[in-house]
């Protein structure tokens, strides 16, 4: 009888061992102490949440911004904004400049980044030149502006030069071209900065997916509707949130411009409030308006961002 030889089993080779860090159970991984932050925490409540929560108290008494006497009035700065005409037309004005910011500035801040993404030999002395008002202080932006749009001024002097002496305008004096004169200030100052956002959200699509879609046959306008415009959803976000959030709170420039006029033409919120407290000493009243703004704000960029969002998850997808 045979005997079959015996065989050893196959020796398998030893694991790799686990370098995870042990971590004894029922402890979590160590992380840096919540009071860490806590003088940041302490310096933010002090300057902003303080001063923020008085305001919001004073936007309910009848106070001058003097006299320490003052009356609770409760909400009759509310009900007096209710019936106050300039409010209601500043409220116009603010919403109206924001929203015509926003899709002009972003509309030619796209069409420009379009032009410098492309093969130009000069792209990089255009997308210097183009961004360079953004970095301008904007008061030094609206003095210049005024006086190059007086009535006197470089624009109307050029127009005569060239033989359009008939379109010469007092672009800021006249009512019906004051407010959109000073949108087209803001316009030029900012859609350089636009067109970096969505300048950089182009560079970051891959080069494979502009040959396909060529390969595919498709058009200058079919591939950046169908192809790159879901792929610059994030940069549509960004410029958009900033864009809206700025007009509504736009000040300065309009200050600068036209100081709200003439009249009332081109009265914001915010130029209404400034009057109201430091020309008028409403400041009960200037305050229950600034409230009014910051809930504006609120309501605008929370609605805007989760459309947004949703759009750039839809895109993404």
């Amino acid at each position: 009888m045979t005997i079959a030889p015996h065989k050893e089993p196959p020796v398998r080779a030893a694991a790799p061992p686990d370098r995870r860090p042990v971590i004894a159970r029922g402890r979590r991984r160590a992380g840096p102490p919540w009071w860490f932050a806590l003088p940041a925490m302490l310096l933010f409540a002090f300057v902003v949440l303080v001063p923020s929560a008085r305001g919001v108290y004073y936007a309910f008494t009848d106070w001058d911004g003097l006299d320490p006497h003052f009356s609770l009035v409760g909400l009759g700065n509310f009900a007096t904004m209710l019936g106050d005409a300039d409010a209601v037309q500043a409220v116009g004005h603010t919403l109206l400049i924001a929203v015509s910011i926003t899709i002009i500035q972003n509309g030619l801040g796209l069409l420009l980044a379009l032009g410098v993404n492309s093969a130009i030999k000069s792209r990089n002395v255009l997308r210097v030149f183009l961004f360079a008002p953004a970095v301008v202080t904007p008061i030094v932006t609206a003095y210049l502006w005024r006086n190059l749009l007086g009535p006197d001024g470089a624009v109307n002097s050029l127009l005569g030069a060239v033989g359009l002496g008939g379109w010469r305008q007092d672009w800021l004096g006249d009512p019906e071209l004051a407010l959109w004169s000073v949108v087209g200030v803001i316009v030029w100052q900012y859609a350089g900065y636009s067109m970096v956002i969505f300048l950089a959200g182009l560079q970051s699509v891959p080069r494979e997916i502009y040959e396909a879609a060529d390969l595919d046959g498709a058009g200058p306008v079919r591939r950046f509707w169908s192809v790159i415009r879901p792929l610059l959803a994030p940069a549509f976000t960004v410029n958009l949130m900033l864009s809206i959030i700025g007009g509504i709170k736009l000040f300065d420039q309009v200050y600068a411009l036209t100081g709200g006029g003439p009249g009332h033409a081109t009265d914001t919120l915010s130029t209404l409030i400034y009057k109201d407290a430091f020309t008028l000493g409403e400041f009960g009243y200037s305050i229950a308006l600034a409230v009014v703004l910051t809930i504006i704000v609120a309501v605008v960029s929370s609605g805007q961002y989760l459309v947004l969002s949703r759009n750039e998850k839809g895109a993404a997808a």
